[in-house]
């Protein structure tokens, strides 16, 4: 990434992940996170799968593509990220956490 003469880089990632928020927003009506993994259950080896949830909680079904590329576009956001765990990416305001250590801390 190109960086300004004071070596800030030129593009910022908190707007890299918001304009992917809005991006995803645009892509897939209605959605409020995006869980996303290399675990996908149809495949052998590992695959980026994502479940969408609008803001009730209910899944929405997404074509393979579009669940395909939805994941992937995070996955390059956050390359340095542990994808060996599910993480879950907030639309609204365009943060990632890992949603198995939520999932854990729910079932306590």
């Amino acid at each position: 990434m190109p960086a300004m003469p004071s070596g800030i880089p030129a593009c910022p990632d908190t707007s890299r992940r918001h304009r992917l928020a809005a991006q995803l927003a645009d892509m897939i009506p209605g959605a409020a996170t995006i869980r996303v993994s290399l675990t996908d259950p149809a495949q052998v080896w590992p695959h980026p799968h994502t479940i969408v949830q609008d803001e009730a909680g209910r899944s929405m079904e997404l074509g393979r593509t579009t669940s395909r590329v939805a994941a992937r576009w995070i996955l390059r956001v956050w390359p340095d990220e542990d994808w060996t765990r599910p993480h879950t990416f907030r639309l609204a305001d365009a943060t990632l956490t890992r949603s198995d250590s939520v999932a854990a801390e729910r079932g306590r």
